[in-house]
């Protein structure tokens, strides 16, 4: 058996500034087998799971482009028809299936739903009864002409992201049974119609979790392969942003209405319980520095560089200009990195970091301080989140100025392993105050050391506050619109 894996992986952020052109696609692009092999193989990413679960299956992998993006602005309607032809193109259509790796929340300029579109175009190749199977974020904004393309998907079941690589071997293992007869799939879509902030969907406690318990459940019924539970991406401004259910039964379409509907209804019912307490930067920095035992984890959610935030904004950074204690905050700032680099190791660094994107991520901050160490900014995950996945900061600098050693970047790189420090010399537990431009996935890197987390709400296009963003597309009512 063959079964061709392509994909364009992207979550994007209509209300962050700028867009994404096809540079922002060239850090990671792979074509053809060897490549595909190379990059991905013994990975803890959904390619390296794909590969592990063929070789297990016997069945022959080709594998055609696969491309994803950092976290960002819309993609340019140029780039997008460019990405998707390029990867179209690369489909072996004498493969027995496809199996497609996308994200579910990818937006162009012209296209609110990428991947419905993409999957629209891969039908008229194919033809409609070439099974294809499909995974998806967790975050993904699930469209009904998504279900209807696809014969398989399968979406994340954790946040922080931790069992990609599980989720593409139940994916390539479902539409291999597929391919044998051994199973007719057959899809139903719930959409509650509710955005829900990253911060809510925690996976190992409360309302997530216990939807998340639901599906598993409904998982060992007879006749039932997949539930897939999405969260949602609340900052695409799409007409099917929100959170949404999946369930693919064995040819019983009631049985998958049923129990999709069943969890929706479940959603609805606890809406309220997906709210996260935030507080002021003033009031969580206070709280930080009053307790007597660190890292205080200060979540700056808004600015969150995994949810396509630009990774610069200043609004803590400024009240952290001479902390009482260590502290450390990474800042994405390719001015500053490059004076940095030009002075030198040792070398006195006085400079305006940060709040360079727009005014709504806050205003330049004056640092000074030394150079303590420059890097080429490549590391490769160790951690529980793509493991063996390699990363790019882009050139680096660690600056000390008094008790604030500031990290500063090249590109945005979210903090999603351990390596996005260790890296560059530090150790988490050496600091009393951390600051993560993220919601949930800093858990991945820094929560064995932390001691308690406070989440901060600042302006930014990554706002918990959705009454803040100026909706235009989604489709209403929806929860808390």
């Amino acid at each position: 058996m063959k079964i061709a894996v392509v994909g364009i992986l992207h979550e994007t952020n209509t209300f962050a500034p700028g867009t994404t052109g096809i540079q922002g696609f060239t850090g990671e692009y792979t074509s053809g087998k060897d490549a595909f092999y190379e990059r991905y193989e013994g990975t803890r990413t959904s390619m390296g799971g794909v590969i592990s679960k063929s070789r297990e299956l016997d069945v022959d992998l080709v594998p055609g482009i696969y491309t994803s993006a950092t976290p960002s602005g819309m993609v340019e309607a140029e780039a997008m028809e460019t990405l998707i032809n390029d990867v179209l193109t690369s489909v072996d259509v004498s493969a027995d299936a496809v199996l497609v790796i996308m994200h579910g929340a990818m937006v162009a300029e012209n296209i609110p739903d990428a991947e419905g579109e993409f999957l629209k175009r891969m039908r008229e190749i194919v033809g409609p009864k070439l099974p294809i199977g499909m995974t998806l974020d967790l975050h993904g904004n699930i469209s009904r002409r998504m279900v209807e393309l696809v014969d398989i998907i399968v979406g994340y079941d954790t946040y922080p992201h931790v069992d990609m690589f599980e989720r593409a071997e139940e994916a390539l293992e479902l539409l291999v049974r597929t391919v044998r007869g051994e199973i007719r799939p057959v899809r139903a879509l719930a959409q509650p119609r509710m955005l829900v902030v990253p911060q809510g969907m925690l996976t190992v406690e409360g309302a997530m979790k216990e939807l998340m318990d639901e599906a598993f459940a409904m998982e060992k019924e007879s006749g039932v392969l997949n539930v897939t539970v999405a969260g949602g991406f609340p900052y695409s401004d799409v007409p099917d942003a929100g959170m949404a259910f999946v369930v693919t039964t064995d040819g019983d379409l009631t049985l998958a209405e049923r129990l999709a509907e069943r969890l929706s209804m479940h959603a609805r019912q606890n809406k309220e319980r997906f709210t996260v307490r935030f507080v002021t930067p003033e009031e969580a920095v206070s709280q930080a520095y009053a307790q007597s035992e660190g890292p205080v984890i200060l979540t700056e959610g808004s600015d969150n560089v995994g949810g396509g935030a630009p990774g610069d904004a200043t609004h803590l950074l400024a009240l952290l200009v001479d902390p009482p204690s260590p502290s450390l905050i990474v800042i994405r700032d390719q001015e500053a990195v490059a004076e940095a680099h030009r002075i030198g190791i040792g070398g006195v660094f006085e400079c305006e970091v940060g709040g360079k994107s727009d005014k709504l991520h806050g205003n330049p901050i004056g640092i000074k301080g030394r150079v303590r160490t420059l890097f080429d900014g490549f590391y490769t995950h160790i951690g529980p989140y793509m493991t063996g996945h390699h990363a790019d900061m882009g050139r680096t600098a660690v600056i000390e100025s008094g008790k604030l050693t500031l990290i500063l970047t090249e590109k945005r790189q979210a903090p999603w392993d351990l390596g996005h420090v260790r890296s560059v010399g530090l150790w988490p537990a050496d600091f009393h105050v951390i600051v993560a431009k993220s919601a949930i996935a800093w858990q991945t890197a820094f929560g064995p050391f932390a001691k308690s987390v406070i989440h901060v709400e600042s302006p930014g296009c990554c706002t918990s506050n959705l009454k803040h963003l100026s909706y235009q597309l989604v489709m209403k009512p929806v929860y808390p619109l």
